[in-house]
């Protein structure tokens, strides 16, 4: 008897599949490669770039900050299953060689497989079928991918600290492990939504009658909800797979030599669906074939390989065609490679919103590049919330992927530069605090520069500064065509222009912290720099960068037989007032002042104190101020901030105990309000 082939090909993409998995969701890839930055689990998913797909045609719309990359290879995964087979579940997909690893293990721990009965077989792949329609319905109708809550890849690539439901995903990767561990693939024939998306695509040429029955019920004025194209395309996968289970439209099939074979049976046991291979009559049409080979290699006699679906395959032709047992692994390294091109190519709006438009109205388009902040779906309806507001603007599209927006407008109206300008947000940004008495006064350069829409934009080009050999301060910018940068720095530095130049025309800002290097692709062109030079004392410098924090408080108060709200300022005007005072150069930084409305939301609650402020001291220092009466103390106030639990009380009035945001060691200072008036 002849010897077994080597089922390679299949093993070769699955587990470098599987080991570029776990190279760049370690972090290792970003460490080797800093420029790839932090990796996304989700970014090659196929079945997210279909969910998103679905809901761009139902709302013009993608969900999250999907790619065209994503929505490219779960085009690429329909290519397939429709002209071949099921290529991505055979030779990608991280959960089936988990699967085909459970098969090995239970074998190599000579556990006995749980037999599935016809009857039970029918029932639970419906599983499938629902959790498909629960979480594409869920995705549309929020924009969110809703797979994340469960898959069980997901929660395991992130470590379970990615947008998931815990109890969801312990359950998934319990399926996975225990059952997978009972039943071949009990996973993928029973619970994977994607493998019910790939079964009822194996039918295709039923979907396409199931879409022109839809479309002549839109001719006739019945316009059905979408939801119900949904539930049909649900149901008719279902019954197609239980009662029909033997698709014949794919280019590509197993076939088999009837007379060469002697039924032993090998390719039954290597087959990772348990289809009767053997039984099988010049084709194998099961439902659940993926073209994964391994049938074809467990076959002594080559009397099974892949071919184009001849109702006799003869043992002799299998050696002049044994080429083609590597088709389907080509053939899937190639989708991958197009569907990457592709979405690295072509980029769908992540909107496509258009408002007030009317009869004989024609839109002239500004687009713009570079605006990090329109970075997923939420960013994009909030820059279509400000477009809005925008006297003659009608339209907007975002592309999250090239972080670019294109602005519809009406010329009569408006026009580009007014456009640009309501787009452009004034900033600062505080490099570096300059000592007042050593240097009393900053030199200030006035650039400028192009491609500069996004806030982050200032301080990024402020960053590159920092490892420079001339002192440089801060940095802001004011709108114009160029935009204005101006540059403080310290009055003995030399004003070079080509340095300014070679600065703000780098291609990437390259960021250390802990050992790591991330690299920030930058975009801005440098036009000129002003001969004009000014000063600005650094006290006033100083005051100009800092952005203050005030939030002042209301109580209510029994007037007559009602109780009224007053502000505290009012209430407590007359008496002794108190500032607690906390000086400290956190207060000017990000990530703390992104936390202060908590701390004041949590103060508010003390009767007495009347607010919270962020200030310049007279020491020109930050400083954290609140402002208090009796019946609150300053011993009060400390219990208040130093406590490990802080309450919150939201809009809605619910109230919830969540942990402190900052950290206080020392105690403040005490000063009477009146000797800071």
């Amino acid at each position: 008897m002849k010897q077994k082939q080597s089922n390679w090909p299949k093993h070769l993409l699955q587990w470098g599949s599987l080991a570029a998995i776990v190279f760049f969701v370690s972090g290792l890839a970003a460490k080797i490669f800093p420029a790839l930055g932090a990796s996304d689990p989700e970014k090659y998913c196929p079945f997210g770039g279909l969910q998103a797909l679905t809901t761009f045609f139902q709302r013009g719309s993608l969900p999250c900050s999907m790619s065209s990359v994503q929505i490219m290879m779960g085009i690429a995964l329909a290519v397939a299953v429709i002209l071949f087979s099921k290529l991505f579940c055979a030779y990608l997909c991280p959960i089936g060689t988990v699967e085909d690893l459970l098969i090995k293990a239970r074998k190599g721990l000579k556990i006995k497989p749980v037999k599935v009965g016809k009857v039970a077989d029918k029932i639970l792949r419906i599983v499938k079928y629902a959790l498909l329609f629960w979480i594409v319905y869920m995705t549309v109708t929020s924009s969110e991918l809703f797979c994340k809550k469960l898959d069980p890849y997901y929660a395991v690539a992130t470590g379970f600290k990615g947008e998931i439901v815990l109890w969801m995903s312990l359950v998934s990767v319990g399926i996975v492990v225990l059952l997978g561990l009972l039943i071949d693939r009990f996973w993928c024939k029973y619970i994977c939504p994607l493998g019910a998306i790939s079964n009822t695509l194996k039918f295709w040429l039923a979907l396409v009658a199931l879409a022109l029955l839809w479309w002549v019920a839109s001719l006739l004025g019945l316009n059905f909800s979408w939801v119900w194209l949904l539930g049909c395309f649900c149901v008719a996968g279902y019954l197609l797979e239980v009662f029909h289970s033997k698709p014949k439209l794919q280019a590509l099939r197993i076939v088999k030599d009837d007379e060469a074979c002697t039924k032993c049976g090998l390719c039954n046991k290597k087959c990772p669906y348990t289809i009767d291979v053997a039984a099988a009559k010049g084709a194998v049409n099961s439902v659940d074939c993926t073209l994964c080979g391994e049938c074809t290699a467990a076959c002594p006699l080559k009397a099974i390989r892949v071919g184009a679906c001849p109702s006799k395959a003869k043992a002799e032709d299998a050696a002049k065609k044994s080429w083609l047992r590597f088709l389907p692994a080509i053939l899937t390294v190639l989708l991958f490679v197009a569907a990457l091109f592709a979405g690295k190519t072509f980029e769908l709006p992540t909107i496509d919103e258009k408002w007030g438009i009317e009869d004989g109205m024609k839109l002239e388009t500004v687009k713009i590049s570079g605006l990090k902040s329109v970075k997923c779906f939420g960013s994009s309806m909030a820059f279509k919330a400000r477009m809005e507001k925008v006297a003659g603007v009608h339209a907007v599209k975002t592309f999250v992927g090239s972080h670019t927006v294109e602005v519809g407008y009406d010329p009569k109206v408006t026009n580009a530069e007014t456009i640009e300008k309501q787009i452009f947000v004034p900033s600062k940004f505080k490099i570096a605090s300059p000592d007042p008495e050593k240097t009393p006064l900053l030199k200030i350069v006035t650039l400028r520069l192009e491609k500069m829409y996004d806030k982050m934009d200032l301080n990024y080009f402020g960053l590159q500064f920092r490892d420079e050999d001339r002192p440089v301060y801060g940095v802001e910018s004011e709108y114009d065509c160029p935009v204005v940068v101006r540059v403080f720095m310290d009055p003995e530095a030399e004003a070079d222009e080509a340095w300014f130049k070679e600065i703000a025309n780098r291609k990437k800002l390259v960021m250390k912290a802990h050992d790591k290097v991330t690299e920030i692709p930058m975009g801005l062109e440098y036009v000129r720099m002003e001969k004009a030079v000014d000063t600005i004392s650094t006290a006033d410098f100083l005051h100009r960068m800092f952005n203050p924090f005030k939030a002042e408080y209301n109580g209510k108060y029994p007037s007559g037989d009602t109780t009224v709200v007053r502000k505290r300022v009012e209430v407590y005007n007359g008496q002794p007032q108190y500032v607690l005072e906390f000086e400290d150069e956190r207060f000017e930084k990000p990530l703390i002042t992104r936390s202060l409305p908590y701390l004041s939301n949590h103060l508010s609650r003390e009767e007495g104190v009347i607010g919270t402020y962020t200030v310049l001291n007279q020491n020109l220092k930050p400083a954290l101020r609140v402002r208090f009466a009796a019946p609150a103390t300053a011993e009060r106030i400390w219990e208040l901030m130093t406590m490990d639990k802080w309450t919150i009380t939201y809009k809605d009035g619910e109230e919830k105990e969540e942990d402190a945001r900052i950290n206080f060691e020392t105690p403040g200072v005490v000063y009477p309000y009146a000797e800071l008036e």
